[in-house]
């Protein structure tokens, strides 16, 4: 059986990410890159591989990240004493702010110390390379252990004497008050790698926790209500970059189930443009990013030229655009959910959402943005796609595979895209068509506001001509197209506060299948919305439930069950964690305004 989603938290060095589960196993490790071959994979099959750090005897488990990190700390408490696990990715050596993360060195640490008493240590390390089909030979050298076979080599260098079976090695260590271990996992591409820089697995967990702190010095803007969360969002979506280009990735993993047992099991391990524009949104609020004109820089290479087809939705992390998906059969998947997928066929989908949230991105962070000309005119190219397409059908938000429609989400967004072009004219230079674009914007408002509202449901539907309620409506008011007060507007809030909200929980339209979760950027929606039509009490009751169903360490999954509220879906996501920050800023935003009116 698998363990629950919530039992993980995340570690990550901006380049790749592993997920360590609360007894102390790393269950999910894909390096060099997010999307790379797993190292452990025991999170999708129980034989897929994984590093475990815990006592031998049975132990309650308390854990947390130290401040401003992602490093983990993990304290088991026994009958004869209590022991604490540290883990991290490594950053590398004296990398600071905006700068960790660019040469991260690929290497898992793990400290185990007792901190009173003594504990019986049980180690386990069983690789199990590129998603379990490599099973590598295992070799004793000095102050540690090397792996043979497959694609990628492993050194794991201890102080702990490890004993091999096959292709496992493990022992069990007694150690006393004060005593600790060091596991410092390095991961090299390549059958020959051979070259592993001994590094101090102490040192360099200091030296990281270093890191993580400068950048979070360097990056806390936010000041409003629930601080803490806000400051946990960012730096999970700061973990979530591939700092080397600034994509930023959906979430590390693939194929968590958004139905359990089901097939909806997603390769989230891209960059979505739709996704990762939204974040720089977010991080303008939570964190003051000063990496936006590298990441517009590496939107506009990854597009290139856009005179043919439709806009490419996602890429791989270095701007791949060929994601063809294949399944891999051999692994039995999360909760013997199959099929297990890498690669999306999303990749392929016209989903016109995508350039309104590219351009809204830019608006927002027009001050900080230095536009070079290939940028510049590569926003020209999404006002003007924007204007050419916005009449056609699209799979929609929610990438469904079951045909294209008139969605008014994906209509919405193409009006911020030319809204938010008309507005960055001055700055995108002799490309700029600013009076076509407000006509073609007008026009697509007007289409919305005609076709889009369903007199007998009395609110906006999902799709053109639909009678169905959609959450992604509620990005209406947070993009500015019509007030949160707007009659119609408030009417279509309440509608989906009502009809698909379990306790402030949103599933995504009604017919949904029950088994299917309330996806968590939709809870945090309609607490935008309601904070912007003045309802703050309700706006913050439906925050805090959703909050709430956060694990331990303060990470959210892509979607809550609203039966029993556990997490489904792939882990952490960035979109949820977007959706706080947002959620919390319109919070805090409508307070002030509130307080203002109110007057002395």
């Amino acid at each position: 059986m698998s363990r629950p989603i919530a039992d993980y938290a995340m570690l990550g060095d901006c380049q790749s990410a592993a997920l360590v589960s609360a007894d102390g196993s790393v269950d999910w490790w894909c390096a060099p890159r997010f999307d790379s071959r797993s190292v452990f994979a025991r999170l999708l099959d129980a034989d897929g591989g994984h590093f475990s750090l815990r006592p031998a005897t049975s132990y309650d488990v308390r854990r947390e990240y130290a401040r401003d990190t992602m490093v983990l700390q993990t304290i088991f408490r026994t009958s004869s004493g209590t022991l604490r696990v540290t883990d991290a990715l490594a950053l590398e050596h004296g990398a600071r702010g905006h700068a960790i993360g660019l040469r991260s060195p690929h290497v898992l640490l793990r400290v185990a110390e007792v901190l009173t008493g003594n504990v019986e240590l049980l180690v386990e390390f069983a690789p199990r390379l590129e998603y379990g089909l490599v099973s590598p030979s295992l070799h004793i050298v000095p102050h540690g252990i090397l792996t043979a076979g497959g694609a990628d080599t492993l050194m794991l260098r201890t102080d702990v004497k490890l004993q091999i079976d096959g292709p496992t090695a493990g022992t069990r260590a007694r150690l006393q008050q004060g005593e600790r271990s060091t596991f410092v996992l390095h991961h090299g591409a390549g059958m020959a790698r051979s070259d592993f820089d001994a590094l101090d697995g102490v040192a360099s967990l200091e030296d990281t926790s270093a890191g993580w702190r400068s950048w979070a010095d360097e990056h806390r803007s936010y000041d409003g209500p629930y601080r803490d969360a806000v400051a946990r969002s960012a730096l999970t979506l700061q973990a979530l970059t591939y700092q080397p280009s600034g994509a930023l990735v959906a979430a590390p993993t693939t194929s968590l189930p958004e139905i359990l047992g089901g097939e909806a099991n997603w390769d989230y391990r891209y960059c979505w443009l739709r996704d990762a524009s939204l974040t720089m949104r977010a991080l303008w609020v939570a964190a003051c990013p000063d990496e936006a004109g590298r990441f517009f820089d590496w939107m506009a290479a990854a597009v290139g030229a856009q005179h043919e087809g439709h806009v490419q939705i996602m890429f791989g992390v270095e701007g791949e655009r060929d994601l063809t998906e294949h399944e891999l059969d051999h692994l039995e998947g999360y909760g013997n959910s199959q099929p297990v997928r890498v690669g999306n066929e999303a990749w392929r989908q016209r989903q016109l959402d995508v350039m309104g949230e590219v351009l809204e991105a830019a608006h927002v962070m027009r001050d900080r943005l230095v536009l070079r000309p290939r940028t510049a005119t590569f926003l020209c190219d999404l006002a003007d796609r924007a204007a050419a397409d916005w009449q056609h059908t699209d799979a929609g938000i929610w990438e469904g595979r079951e045909g294209e429609r008139h969605y008014t989400s994906s209509k919405l967004m193409c009006w911020v895209a030319l809204d938010r072009a008309v507005k960055l004219a001055p700055r995108l230079g002799e490309d700029a068509s600013p009076r076509a674009w407000a006509l073609a914007r007008d026009e697509v408002k007007a289409a919305i506001l005609q076709h889009a509202y369903n007199q007998e449901l009395g609110a906006y539907a999902g799709a053109f001509g639909s009678d169905h309620l959609d959450a992604s409506v509620l990005l209406m008011p947070i993009m500015g197209l019509v007030p949160a007060a707007d009659p119609r507007m408030l009417a279509t809030i309440h509608a989906i506060d009502r009809e698909l909200s379990v306790d402030g929980l949103v599933r995504r339209w009604t017919g949904a299948s029950e088994d299917e979760g309330a996806f968590v950027i939709c809870s945090f929606w309609l607490a935008s919305c309601l904070a912007q039509a003045g309802e703050l009490a309700r706006a913050s009751e439906v925050f805090e439930g959703v909050v709430a169903h956060a694990n331990d360490v303060g990470l959210l999954a892509e979607e809550i069950d609203p039966r029993d509220g556990s997490l489904l879906g792939n882990f952490p996501q960035a979109f949820s964690h977007v959706g706080l920050i947002t959620a919390a800023w319109s919070i805090q935003q409508a307070a002030e305004n509130s307080t203002v009116a109110a007057g002395p």
